[in-house]
């Protein structure tokens, strides 16, 4: 996706958050490298409000979003996704876990993760393997994408003491 179709993008400690609306509904969500230069959105649009409320959140995990989203998938992903809104922050919960609560398999799961269009609203960094961290975005390797997980998972722990 090229940088000018995002309404907004957001400069956050561990990349840039470009943000995607179709005016009445967020739709997406994506890590840019961290030296993506930020967007600005219009003002009183809900790439705005997005803005201020992903802001919120860097600023204190316990946020509470309250965005209308645009979630398109299969019954499995949205089931999936809906299992993550209900991790609270600074918790987690493994693949296998919401696998068994779904009916489902932990590679599934983790293939709902990895699609998930709005990453920070639907936690998908709360889904962890059950020795260790697991992968994000797709990678399971170290490097960015493992690294905003450690970041997010860092910032919500900081939450809850």
């Amino acid at each position: 996706m090229q940088g000018d179709a995002f309404d907004a993008r957001l400069r956050a400690p561990f990349a840039t958050l470009g943000i995607t609306t179709d005016g009445a509904f967020v739709s997406g969500i994506r890590f840019l490298v961290p030296g993506t230069p930020a967007l600005a959105p219009k003002r009183n649009t809900l790439a705005y409000l997005v803005c201020v409320q992903l802001q919120a959140y860097l600023d204190d995990p316990r946020q509470r979003f309250d965005l209308p989203l645009q979630l398109s998938g299969s019954r499995h992903q949205l089931s999936v996704w809906e299992a993550m809104q209900a991790i609270a922050v600074g918790r987690t919960r493994t693949y296998g876990d919401i696998a068994q609560e779904l009916g489902s398999s932990p590679r599934a799961v983790g293939g709902a993760c990895g699609a998930n269009p709005l990453p920070i609203v639907i936690p998908c960094h709360r889904v962890v393997a059950s020795a260790g961290i697991g992968g994000f975005m797709g990678a399971t390797g170290e490097g960015f994408e493992r690294g905003i997980k450690r970041w997010l998972l860092t910032h919500e722990a900081r939450a809850r003491r």
